[in-house]
């Protein structure tokens, strides 16, 4: 089983950051291969608007360091994206993949067979907020909604609020959300049923 996990923070270590850094270990663990591309380490530019990857080929033909990662995503069974919530939304830096995502669309003619990518891939969205539950909430449906869209079949969330500082997992002693991202790996990696 391949994973794909994109760390969107520009934090190392931060809470988004321990997280992932969790739920990978477990599904390593579990043997699967996690491919890790930490977004805010890239020269990556966004979408550039062009529509060539609906006119004259099948893939995003912007050549910089998001490539890799837009290929990567092609073969992958498990996508995490991994990110704080800045303003209401996820970070600049995982923005930018998701809106190059579009290149996984065909042109729209060919509805309802929108996406270039294999069905039923899953995804795993990992957030951490210094607000409670109750905000942003509609970032996450968001988003699993754009994934849907291209395919992917399920969303498994991993998600902190009231998490003010980057070490505030360990402050605040959070290991209910540690618990989160093993289970979820363990979940995703190897489903039962």
């Amino acid at each position: 089983m391949k994973i794909v996990a994109l760390f969107g923070s520009p934090r190392a270590n931060g809470n988004t950051a321990t997280l992932t850094k969790t739920f990978n270990k477990t599904a390593e663990e579990l043997g699967a291969d996690v491919q890790t591309f930490f977004l805010n380490k890239l020269d990556a530019k966004g979408c550039q608007a062009c529509d060539t990857c609906k006119t004259k080929t099948d893939h995003c033909v912007i050549k910089d360091d998001l490539s890799d990662v837009l290929e990567s995503v092609k073969t992958t069974d498990i996508l995490v994206l991994a990110t704080p919530i800045y303003f209401a939304d996820i970070s600049a830096q995982l923005k930018i993949f998701v809106d190059r995502c579009y290149s996984y669309l065909e042109p729209f003619v060919t509805m309802p067979e929108t996406s270039r990518l294999k069905a039923g891939k899953k995804l795993v969205l990992i957030t951490a907020q210094n607000r409670g539950e109750e905000l942003f909430a509609e970032v996450c449906t968001k988003y699993r909604m754009i994934f849907e869209f291209l395919g992917f079949k399920e969303t498994h969330l991993i998600r902190g609020c009231d998490l003010m500082k980057a070490d505030a997992l360990k402050t605040k002693n959070r290991q209910d959300l540690i618990d989160l991202s093993k289970e979820t790996a363990m979940k995703v990696v190897n489903p039962v049923g």
